[in-house]
């Protein structure tokens, strides 16, 4: 897997929030004209990008900001058990220091708590900037 694309409509605090994450800007510029719209179907498009790495330097975020087109729908408030992508699961060292960190960022837990698995795992969907819905994961070492 190359990326996974994330579209948001203030690309600073996408990119405050997932570097707090510790996810590294590698690069950030304008992708625009009619051969950039023959690649997503949307025609003459002008869009804002920032790709993000993972700690691990394996994965990728492409963060996007559309100016032209106007983005079309909307699908950040969807609960957690809609169709098609729903979110990214990140894998932190510490579930309470990364939730207070981001709690500056505007994230929310969406459930009541943080839930512990069996002895393997602690876990908890979070909403961050613009309603984005990511997952945290500790890993405790013990057996599932």
């Amino acid at each position: 897997m190359d990326n996974v694309g994330i579209v948001v409509e203030d690309l600073d605090a996408a990119i405050g929030f997932f570097g707090e994450l510790g996810l590294a800007l590698v690069g950030r510029g304008l992708v625009e004209g009619e051969w950039a719209g023959r690649v997503t179907g949307l025609g003459d498009q002008r869009v804002e990008i920032a790709m993000m790495r993972t700690p691990d330097g394996h994965g990728q975020l492409e963060l996007s900001r559309f100016l032209q087109p106007q983005v079309v729908a909307d699908h950040r408030n969807a609960p957690v058990n809609a169709l098609g992508y729903l979110r990214v699961m990140f894998s932190v060292d510490d579930l309470d220091d990364t939730l207070a960190r981001l709690a500056e960022h505007g994230a929310q837990l969406v459930g009541p708590e943080v839930v512990q698995y069996e002895a393997a795992y602690r876990l908890c969907y979070i909403r961050g900037p613009e309603g984005i819905l990511i997952g945290l994961a500790q890993e405790l070492g013990g057996a599932p």
